[in-house]
């Protein structure tokens, strides 16, 4: 019985591809197409397109010339230095220590798993703000943690090492929750498989785990590392605001609308969004590329 009820499925969703197994005549929970894609341009417009179309408007205030000149000026080329640096380091711990932290949270059972899990998102729902004070008070020279690495040499508040620390704070979450649903996916009988053909600990998770949970890994990697690009209130606390040597991108922008120069604010926002745009493009490069090739089609 199971059997013919799954086969008539089968030939009815074959021959009904869109609408599978509901009639036209039937109504969806949610409104049609057209009215639920209008409402989606809307809210996108209102929300993302229109605010970022004003970074346009106020920078064709300038000429082409004027443009460059202020987003290539030696102390904004600085800027987008440190800025990339230790959005780039970042993202690359929070790819190693978020994947260490997805898989403790998925195939291992303790006590306090789930306090453990929601602490993930704390840095979501915590003030940036406060994120900065925090660690800055943490990392200073008088500082508990400052103190102890004092001790060797090491300064991290006022420095690219408290700014790296901020954006990690900021940054880990996304690579966390990008990887743990897929790791969940993931079956054990698989890796037991190359366990029992040979394969060591390393090879296993290189050939079995490690091609599952690339692309949910490049995801978070590359959302890290925008979020990271575009971070301020955590960070400047923590920065020194050293020019040409701590000195965010972010905080540039901030200084130019303070002395109410918005063309040169908006130009070197405009500058960060087509940062974060290519960034985000290359994501979706990959993860087509990786899907495709798990699914078998390259």
């Amino acid at each position: 019985m199971y059997l013919v009820c799954a086969g008539a499925s089968v030939q009815l969703t074959a021959q009904y591809p869109r609408e599978g197994l509901m009639s036209k005549n039937t109504k969806g929970v949610i409104p049609g197409f057209g009215i639920s894609f209008g409402i989606s341009v809307s809210i996108l417009s209102l929300i993302v397109i229109i605010p970022l179309c004003s970074l346009i408007v106020f920078s064709s205030q300038l000429s082409i010339s004027d443009f460059w000149e202020i987003v290539t000026r030696p102390r904004v080329i600085a800027s987008y230095k440190v800025s990339l640096v230790t959005s780039f380091t970042a993202s690359v711990i929070n790819a190693v220590m978020g994947l260490i932290m997805a898989w403790v949270l998925v195939r291992y059972k303790f006590p306090g798993k789930r306090i453990l899990d929601g602490m993930i998102e704390l840095p979501f729902a915590l003030p940036t703000a406060v994120a900065g004070i925090s660690l800055a008070h943490l990392t200073v020279s008088e500082g508990p943690v400052g103190a102890l690495f004092a001790k060797f040499g090491i300064d991290i508040a006022y420095t690219n090492i408290g700014i790296t620390v901020a954006m990690v704070f900021i940054g880990i979450p996304f690579v966390v929750r990008s990887i743990q649903p897929v790791l969940e996916q993931v079956e054990n009988e698989y890796e037991e498989a190359a366990f029992i053909m040979g394969a060591g600990r390393f090879e296993t998770f290189y050939r079995v785990v490690l091609p599952e949970i690339r692309p949910a890994l490049i995801a978070g990697f590359t959302m890290a590392f925008a979020r990271c690009l575009g971070e301020y209130g955590s960070v400047v606390f923590i920065a020194g605001n050293k020019p040409y040597e701590t000195e965010i991108a972010p905080l540039m922008i901030m200084g130019e609308l303070q002395e109410f120069d918005y063309p040169a604010a908006t130009s070197v926002a405009l500058t960060m969004l087509v940062m974060a745009f290519v960034i985000l493009f290359i994501n979706a490069v990959f993860q087509s590329r990786a899907s495709a090739i798990i699914s078998g089609i390259r």
